[in-house]
């Protein structure tokens, strides 16, 4: 058998290959960032041709690296972004217009719309979702409405449809594979999740043509080959997920009642809640987690759209670090946040608020205040964010959440774990390989061609690297979560949210 997986990780804010022997351990990696664009305030591009162009080189790198060739590898597996919506034309494979991010709030206006229609219910029920401009469907409904001749090109059956996934699908096949996976499908309100098919009357809704909408697969399925000469033979493509159903799965979170988070741009918190969808009462998603060999197994899941993101925005728009991992160190030369609170609702607030119009605030400011204060609070608003979406989880499920498994790149931070196990007063499991993301959709492409036996083989090779316990007094995290709600209940009441 060959030797190896190549996994193709394609981010927010850069692309990456990994490559997974079958010990499931990493080989080799490459990664590349990509320009973000922001034409208007509230507005997030990306050009679909940089992330081909960086996804590419990266493939390259990371082969090169190891010192194998391409027949060595046995199958792809792609992890996306989720909701980023890109169209572009079936003749000539040119997008028609950048992929508009899952960040993006320009369709806000239009989902209130939607709201006052008295559709809220209509959408849940089906999707599982709620109305959001964080989702596909109204970035589809605005680029046809907005690119000239979109429209009626897409009437005519002329233009394809598709989250990251199905663009990177669509380029590696040689423009021969229009298709989706079950867990991309379900995040573009378009997608019934009870039928498991494209539903009509969304569609209807949302006024997009049916034409226009990729085939959707089973996440461990066959995606087609690799044309030649991208590669120096045919490698097929065999796993598919968006990117948090594919750390969940590679964190193994396999039984009901096992959470993750993935402390990535956002924080992305999942519940297995079995097979059968649970809808919330808390403003929390209902998502496919995934099908495999028609076997279907759905989550809970709470999206903090400023996570990670807050650290980089410390680098880049603060200037008071030069590398994102320089925060933890900063942040660790005072005790505590001096009385300092930081709300990065940078793009609105998600989860469990839905608050497109909130705004970044921070509080506590005095003469005393330095940079380190900043760059704690901005660490723990990350885990208060997380602290909120859990806690709305646990009344959704009945379930009182016992341990949290974590992930993605922030995850290194041990202030961070720290802390956010103080607040939420569990443990907080730090796996050996904090690659999830990538090594769930490893698992998803190696089960399908037998690289792998069975979910039993590949779950024991899970394996805790540092476990986080609650440590601070109980009156202090009383304080600190009095405060922090204080902060929120202020901003969504400034603008009567």
């Amino acid at each position: 058998m060959k030797k190896y997986i190549l996994t193709l990780d394609q981010g927010t804010t850069s692309s990456r290959a990994i490559i997974y022997n079958q010990q499931a351990e990493i080989c080799a990696t490459a990664q590349k960032e990509f320009p973000q664009i922001f034409p208007q305030n509230g507005w997030v591009e990306h050009s679909p041709k940089e992330i081909w162009k960086s996804q590419i080189t990266v493939i390259t790198e990371a082969i090169a690296d190891l010192g194998i060739h391409d027949d060595d590898i046995a199958t792809i597996g792609i992890t996306n972004q989720r909701e980023t919506t890109i169209i572009w034309d079936k003749k000539t494979g040119n997008p028609i217009y950048n992929a508009i991010v899952w960040q993006d709030r320009r369709t806000s206006e239009y989902c209130n719309e939607l709201k006052n229609k008295n559709l809220s219910e209509t959408i849940k029920q089906k999707t599982g979702l709620e109305i959001d401009s964080y989702f596909s469907a109204t970035k589809i409904k605005w680029i046809l409405d907005n690119v000239k001749n979109a429209r009626k090109k897409a009437e005519n059956g002329e233009l394809a449809f598709g989250t990251v996934d199905s663009w990177l699908i669509w380029n590696l096949t040689g423009k021969k594979k229009h298709l989706t996976d079950i867990t991309n499908a379900s995040r573009t309100m378009l997608f019934n999740i009870n039928t498991l098919t494209w539903d009509d009357e969304l569609l209807k809704i949302f006024d997009i043509p049916k034409s226009l909408l990729p085939e959707v697969k089973l996440n461990s399925d066959n995606y087609g080959e690799t044309s030649l000469p991208l590669f120096g033979t045919k490698i097929p493509i065999t796993g598919v997920a968006g990117d948090q159903q594919s750390a969940m799965f590679g964190q193994m979170c396999i039984l009901k009642g096992i959470v993750k988070n993935t402390y990535g741009t956002g924080c992305f918190l999942m519940l297995n809640t079995g097979n059968k969808p649970v809808f919330s009462n808390n403003k929390l998603l209902t998502t496919i987690a995934w099908k495999i060999n028609n076997k279907i197994t759905y989550a809970l899941e709470g999206s903090v759209f400023i996570g990670g993101a807050v650290v980089q925005w410390l680098r880049d728009g603060l200037e008071i670090i030069k590398t994102s991992s320089e925060v933890e160190e900063l942040a660790n030369k005072v005790d505590d946040n001096g009385g300092v609170y930081f709300l990065p609702a940078f793009t609105g607030l998600g989860a469990p608020y839905w608050k497109s119009e909130a705004t970044g605030t921070i509080t506590g400011l005095n003469r005393g205040t330095t940079k380190a204060h900043i760059a704690r609070a901005a660490l723990e608003a990350i885990a208060f964010q997380t602290y909120d979406v859990l806690k709305a989880m646990e009344n959704d499920s009945g379930v009182k959440i016992q341990k949290l498994r974590v992930d993605g790149g922030a995850a290194i931070n041990n202030l961070l774990l720290q802390f956010q196990s103080d607040i939420l007063e569990i443990p907080i499991e730090r796996p050996l390989i904090l690659e999830s993301t990538s090594l769930g959709v490893a698992y998803f492409a190696g089960l399908k061609i037998g690289f792998w036996k069975n979910i039993d083989e590949i779950s024991k090779k899970w394996k805790i690297e540092k476990e986080f316990t609650p440590k601070l007094e109980q009156s202090k995290k009383e304080n600190l979560l009095k405060n922090w709600q204080k902060l929120v209940k202020t901003e969504l009441n400034r603008y009567n949210l």
